[in-house]
């Protein structure tokens, strides 16, 4: 379950972090507004949430196979960024994420 502690955790950073970019492509009345908000507030609830996922799996989980399942918030953010943003993926980006999952299934499998 450890794995799928960090994969969650993982995820629910890279939603978070759309939160964040949403809140930050808005205008406010004032300097206080553009921190306290819906959104910002929210997103920094859920980073919470993803340390006490992480901190929980890293109890017995190597740090190594920590590290190369938290790489999956590339794919997350890739993905969220061509659905909420608009931003192209490249066929650049296409293979360095390709690399990334490699990686991780070599890593896997070893």
């Amino acid at each position: 379950m450890n794995g799928w502690q960090i994969l969650l955790g993982t995820f629910i950073s890279s939603v978070s972090q759309v939160l964040l970019k949403k809140s930050a492509g808005r205008t406010y009345p004032s300097r206080t507004r553009e921190y306290i908000n819906p959104l910002v507030i929210t997103a920094y609830f859920m980073f919470f949430a993803t340390t006490i996922l992480s901190v929980l799996a890293y109890r017995t989980l190597d740090l190594s196979a920590g590290a190369i399942l938290e790489c999956s918030g590339y794919l997350y953010i890739t993905v969220f960024g061509a659905i909420f943003f608009g931003e192209k993926v490249t066929k650049r980006k296409l293979a360095a994420l390709g690399l990334i999952a490699a990686g991780t299934v070599v890593f896997s499998l070893g």
